[in-house]
């Protein structure tokens, strides 16, 4: 349910290089978490998970709903009406919704973890390197001591940067020191062959979320703009930078050059257009004007392929690195070391920096607990996230829920198989590669078989700074070491204690950490039609990945290659053309559309998840009547449940930001996904008229 940057809890600059290498490479992740400033990934709210009471007997919320709303004109606040108007968003928020809800839960057992590593006497070596890492995080004192030396090594680096080649080399470590760069890469996997590993090259190095937030000419972006270069220059006099006004309106001259030169958003999207493979060799005759042997030599890869996924961005991004001065781009490099690293560093720095992503940016009063943070830095897949995953699994993850979670899964893929088999619109010979794409999916369930291994790791109780650039150091060699090696198809993309899930579609695989199989998303206990309604749709979504827009471009091998006829492609090309039209009437903010292109591929999978789901559960019957429970029938059971997953209450800010630089829609219209529903019209007798009604024809069916 979401891409190659929720892997990771590090604190994100809004790099549109990982969204871009992300979607084309085919990792789609799908929770939608919020933004927030201290990470720039997704907060947790803090709130109690439900007492039973709270719940209908079946495990849905009834006192969530507003019954005075037809379920026709709004089913959002149908569901959750009265949820919505009377629980006010904390100041530390930008969002909150039944994933933060359950991401609280899971942050608040993987705390008490840590507490017991921080009282136990004997620890094992993962064990010690969690509470060393936990422990130089919450140590304000000593950080506040340091203020920006821990990462004066690197400034000083930037500020004797003298000619073309040394500026290459900051580029090509910036992920080690965590600056940003107009040019990056990352090792992922060979689209036409994935057993193999290859880098893929892109642009990036923006510090507003979206290019819109550079060239749209409205009040709103004009503001944003203006508070962003008071913000750098707040930055940069950090580090005693002379003339910081005038250099924080060159960074955002230099930002808005390169914003220019990029992709559109949905156009990033598009796994034809990203995939562009060249010789390693002959990169220079093709992108000629960057010093690519010494870019790629910081990255320390010998792959002799690459992937560049933006050809003419890359060419223009080059073009600008040639045309800016040597001190415009140690201005810019200089900013983005501080406000990349301020998180780790002291109080002051942090604020200052949180007072523009949080503040202004994500509508959010106050940070979040200091510990909460920490969590978020040491719980993503390139750092401690499986050592403290590998301890949450034997705490809070029972057996049973992985074979319950299986059963679904397969019930899922026989629903989808039957309903394959009767597509009116898809051939035969197309459906043959359709079912065996299917019936190639592999899932993954709660947590890794193998895992990852920490030997040679240093963490020390008093360096934060240290301790990240030690951990990135440590997972590149990691990569460097396997790059030339087979694929390892038993690589987690999230970690146990993640909410989330995702689709790989290098290995069609779907992956379900252990954190998301618990209410209100899988119940054991629960009834059937809820637990359809809320992780079936979750398992049928992730399966819809492989049948998106994008995802079935790819086939049953993950390989990047056109499986359809002519004529079915083109037939369901029309169907998600009428569905990027429907979404794209929705209007969150006013003058502030939902891009219902860049959001097809997680529209795709929520219709069709929906579908899949239904036709499961109704299979789950056994031909028998759904019981009557508190007055709500089975069908009325299962879409309320789908509803109410998607509940959310967000901060303005926050939603245009995923309005702008977002792949997900808007809760509120994920939850009206059911519109497209034959059986969502019958369960709540919507008739011509309703706000949400659409006439039979209207209603967008794909799998």
């Amino acid at each position: 349910m979401q891409t190659l940057s929720t892997t990771t809890r590090k604190k994100m600059k809004y790099k549109l290089l990982a969204a871009a290498v992300a979607a084309s490479l085919g990792l789609i992740g799908c929770s939608q978490p919020d933004t927030s400033a201290e990470q720039k990934a997704a907060p947790a709210a803090q709130i109690e998970p439900k007492g039973e009471a709270e719940l209908g007997s079946f495990g849905v919320e009834l006192s969530a709903r507003d019954e005075s709303i037809k379920p026709g004109d709004d089913f959002f606040m149908y569901a959750s009406g009265t949820w919505y108007e009377n629980y006010e968003l904390p100041a530390d928020k930008t969002r909150f919704g039944a994933f933060t809800a359950l991401a609280d839960r899971s942050e608040e057992q993987v705390k008490s973890i840590i507490d017991g590593l921080v009282e136990k006497e004997e620890l094992n070596a993962e064990e010690k390197l969690v509470r060393d890492f936990f422990v130089s995080y919450m140590d304000v004192e000593a950080i506040n001591k340091k203020g920006i030396t821990p990462i004066a090594d690197v400034l000083e680096t930037i500020k004797n940067i003298s000619n073309t080649t040394e500026l290459t080399e900051v580029f090509g470590n910036s992920w080690l020191t965590n600056t940003s760069s107009p040019i990056g890469s990352g090792l992922w996997y060979n689209r036409l062959d994935p057993n193999e590993y290859q880098l893929s090259v892109g642009v990036g190095g923006l510090g507003l979320p979206d290019r819109d937030y550079y060239l749209s000419d409205s009040e709103r972006f004009v503001k944003i703009r203006e508070a962003y270069v008071a913000h750098i220059e707040e930055m940069l006099n950090f580090a005693g930078e002379e003339n910081a006004a005038e250099k924080a309106q060159d960074i955002l001259s230099l930002e808005t050059k390169i914003a220019e030169v990029q992709w559109p958003r949905e156009k990033r999207r598009d796994r034809d257009l990203t995939l562009n493979q060249i010789e390693r060799s002959k990169l220079s005759d093709t992108y000629p004007g960057f010093d690519w042997d010494t870019f790629l030599a910081q990255t320390g890869y010998a792959v002799p392929e690459l992937n560049i996924t933006q050809p003419e961005p890359v060419n223009g991004v080059i073009d600008i690195i040639n045309e800016t001065s040597l001190d415009d781009w140690k201005s810019y490099l200089t900013y983005h070391t501080i406000t990349n690293n301020a998180g780790l560093l002291s109080e002051e720095i942090y604020a200052a920096d949180f007072n523009f992503y949080g503040t202004t940016l994500n509508g959010q009063l106050e940070p979040r607990p200091r510990w909460k943070r920490a969590l978020s830095q040491m719980s993503g897949t390139e750092s401690l996230g499986f050592a403290l995953g590998k301890i949450y699994v034997d705490k809070y993850f029972p057996e049973s829920s992985k074979t319950q979670m299986a059963e679904l899964v397969e019930n899922l893929r026989t629903a989808l198989g039957e309903r394959i088999d009767n597509l009116d619109w898809m051939s035969e010979e197309t459906k043959v590669n359709a079912k065996e794409k299917l019936m190639a999916f592999r899932p993954k369930i709660g947590y890794p078989d193998q895992w990852q291994s920490f030997d040679g790791l240093e963490i020390s109780s008093d360096d934060l700074v240290a301790n990240v650039h030690n951990l990135r150091t440590f997972f590149r060699n990691e990569s460097i070491a396997k790059e030339l090696q087979k694929t390892d198809r038993e690589r987690w993309g999230m970690t146990p204690q993640r909410v989330n899930a995702y689709y790989n579609s290098s290995f069609n695989e779907i992956v379900f950490p252990a954190a998301i199989l618990q209410p209100p998303f899988f119940d054991p206990n629960a009834d059937p039609a809820v637990n359809y309604g809320a992780i079936g749709a979750v398992i049928g979504h992730e399966m819809g990945h492989g049948f998106d827009d994008q995802g079935s471009k790819s086939d049953a091998n993950g390989i990047q290659r056109n499986w359809w006829t002519d004529a079915d492609r083109a037939a369901f090309e029309a169907k998600a053309d009428a569905l990027a039209d429907q979404y794209s009437q929705y209007e969150p903010i006013e003058g502030n559309f939902v891009n219902g292109r860049n959001s097809l591929g997680e529209n795709i999978g929520d219709v069709g998840g929906l579908a899949m789901a239904y036709h499961a559960y109704k299979l789950s019957l056994n031909g028998k009547e759904a019981p009557v429970i508190d007055g709500l029938t089975g069908d009325q059971r299962f879409f309320l449940a789908w509803a109410q997953v998607w509940r959310e209450k967000r901060t303005e800010q926050s939603m245009l930001n995923q309005l702008r630089a977002g792949t997900h829609s808007p809760g509120r219209y994920r939850a009206q996904a059911p519109r497209n529903h034959d059986a969502w019209y019958e369960a709540f007798n919507v008739q011509p008229g309703d706000a949400l009604y659409l006439a039979p024809e209207e209603r967008v069916r794909i799998w």
